[in-house]
């Protein structure tokens, strides 16, 4: 059955190029070619996966994903012609899925959309993690502390699920945004360290003397299996 995306991009002519590409892989592009006409196509629903750029007049890709992301979980995967770090950040931590910097190779797209559905896809029926009073459901992709539910974006389930599967031991911070299904997407050790931050402040440790989530200077995190 087809992959149908839906790409929300202010160049017809990229779209137009994409779309092209993908059509023999079983992937059925769309083009929206603002914000506001792309969520309006979301609301009819139907699409597997969003595209987003980032620079785009009126509503931009990370105002588009704020709204989206108020009510769907639909996978995005955000393009930008920025080499600015900051978008790749703030992108992530609103919940994109996977980061591309323009130009955009079709290739490269299209194992990023794979990649992306791959990691998105209901998954069988798995044991659950418990770390302490954490609790981890991998199959629902819900995580809990005691009986509270966190409220995670998407990267930062997939970190916390590689940090709880390799509970008391220490995961280089390279190490970590692979296991989380993120190696294809480069970014810097303050970019990582960021996202631990947010997930750290989620899990409420103390920012200066965490007992759940630590830092292991010079070597990566640990999430702690007996919190104290």
């Amino acid at each position: 059955m087809p992959v149908r995306v839906l790409m929300i991009d202010d160049d017809p002519q990229l779209a137009e190029l994409l779309a092209a590409y993908l059509r023999p892989h079983d992937v059925l592009l769309t083009n929206a070619p603002d914000g506001a006409r792309g969520l309006k196509a979301l609301e009819g629903g139907g699409f597997d996966a969003v595209v987003l750029d980032v620079m785009m007049p009126g509503l931009d890709g990370l105002d588009v994903l704020r709204r989206l992301r108020a009510t769907s979980a639909l996978p995005v995967l955000m393009l930008t012609a920025r080499g600015d770090e900051t978008d790749r950040v703030v992108g992530l931590e609103l919940g994109a899925d996977d980061y591309l910097a323009k130009p955009v190779y079709p290739r490269e797209l299209l194992a990023r959309i794979r990649a992306v559905l791959r990691r998105t896809a209901p998954r069988e029926p798995e044991q659950r993690l418990v770390v302490g009073d954490l609790e981890i459901d991998p199959a629902a992709r819900v995580a809990r502390v005691g009986a509270d539910t966190l409220s995670l974006t998407a990267l930062e389930f997939d970190l916390l699920l590689a940090l709880a599967e390799r509970a008391g031991r220490v995961v280089p911070r390279d190490a970590l945004w692979e296991a989380a299904g993120r190696g294809e997407t480069h970014v810097s050790d303050r970019t990582v360290d960021v996202h631990v931050s947010h997930l750290r402040a989620k899990l409420g440790d103390d920012a200066r003397d965490p007992r759940r989530l630590k830092t292991v200077r010079g070597a990566g995190y640990v999430l702690v299996k007996e919190p104290g």
